[in-house]
């Protein structure tokens, strides 16, 4: 079994030629612009990681986490391109990125091995005045049983660790919801075992996340 680590919402990056576009820069700096401490985390698991991949580019540009149909791909600052400008972020920081991690996934799968992929992302504490009553969500598909095998004790390890940490299933998303790892299942209907991991931006302080919380992921990893 391989290990794949991703990381989408990396940074908030925006290319010079699209900073017309951003006019207001503080909305980069918010949850909506990119995955506060998120990166970090990354960062801290990509050595025990047998593949993995990041983005600094901010979601407001390109959502790298949408399906290219989904309404939300562009956001309100770049829904106004030109068909032209939509279709070469298309080709360059989208698919860029999801087919170089598609073709890691498809070599493992193609040798009658599973991957385990873990796409790390963190979530705002509160959305829309409601507050998130969670640490740590896993997202998975609850119809894959692979999946839900895999879901499990990776939430009792984590407890095992810190019993204290709020660790939810499928929250504050559901794992079958359009995303990276959605459309990777729908293309690899075996072996392949597709985590979202979301942690409460509560914990980030200047992007980073705590020490503590990092080694408790990284040891639940491990101790498959």
């Amino acid at each position: 079994m391989k290990l794949v680590i991703t990381c989408e919402h990396g940074g908030n990056a925006i290319p010079l030629e699209y900073k017309p576009y951003f006019l207001d820069t503080s909305v980069l700096e918010t949850h909506k612009g990119y995955d506060l401490g998120a990166l970090d985390v990354f960062n801290y698991l990509k050595p025990i990681a047998d593949y993995s991949k990041f983005s600094t580019t901010s979601r407001l540009l390109i959502e790298l986490n949408r399906s290219t149909d989904n309404k939300n791909l562009f956001s309100v600052y770049t829904k106004t391109l030109t068909i032209k400008q939509k279709q070469d972020l298309i080709n360059t920081y989208y698919n860029d990125y999801r087919q170089a991690v598609t073709k890691y996934i498809a070599s493992i799968i193609n040798n009658n091995l599973s991957v385990v992929h873990l796409s790390i992302h963190s979530f705002t504490p509160v959305l829309n005045n409601t507050i998130r009553d969670c640490d740590i969500g896993l997202l998975y598909d609850s119809r894959r049983i692979q999946e839900k095998q895999y879901a499990m004790p990776f939430k009792k390890n984590i407890l095992a660790l810190n019993p204290e940490y709020r660790v939810r299933f499928n929250y504050p998303y559901l794992g079958k919801a359009d995303g990276f790892t959605t459309a990777l299942r729908q293309q690899f209907k075996n072996n392949y075992i597709g985590i979202e991991v979301e942690i409460n931006q509560s914990f980030a302080i200047n992007n980073k996340m705590p020490e503590k919380l990092k080694h408790v992921l990284k040891q639940s990893i491990i101790n498959f």
